[in-house]
């Protein structure tokens, strides 16, 4: 795997889409890995009661694969440097989430690029949004 070179980015280009298919398996995992215990990631009946149809991702799984799109994309020499997240309507099983990114801004001096991430899904529309900054190495790639 290559690691892109902040030479090679320009302001205004658009990542790859991704698709991610939400599982019970997704939400119930990155909950427990993320060590939130919330019934609501985990028990369908606790999720009802607090008014959905079934368990919901949590942010920090939302979190993760916002930072995972941008390091896939960036390369294993990429640093990520903040991020900003904002959540909008829940991921449930059987969604499924497009995520997109699109380069706003370079900062020349410290080799960042500021990246706009949206992650749709297919029933409820805009599941997360916010940026995300990454550091590139500089130097013509080899």
């Amino acid at each position: 795997m290559t690691t892109l070179h902040f030479e090679s980015i320009n302001v205004g280009d658009k990542l790859p889409a991704k698709e991610v298919p939400i599982t019970s398996s997704l939400i119930v995992g990155g909950a427990v890995a993320s060590r939130d215990f919330t019934t609501v990631h985990h028990d369908k009946k606790a999720a009802q009661k607090a008014g959905l149809p079934d368990i919901f991702m949590n942010i920090l799984t939302s979190n993760g694969l916002m930072s995972s799109y941008i390091t896939n994309w960036a390369g294993p020499d990429s640093t990520t440097k903040k991020i900003d997240l904002k959540l909008g309507a829940p991921n449930l099983p059987g969604f499924v989430m497009t995520i997109t990114g699109e380069v706003k801004a370079k900062n020349e001096d410290h080799g960042t690029l500021e990246i706009e991430v949206t992650g749709e899904n297919n029933v409820w529309g805009m599941h997360m949004q916010g940026t995300v900054q990454v550091q590139l190495p500089k130097g013509a790639q080899s």
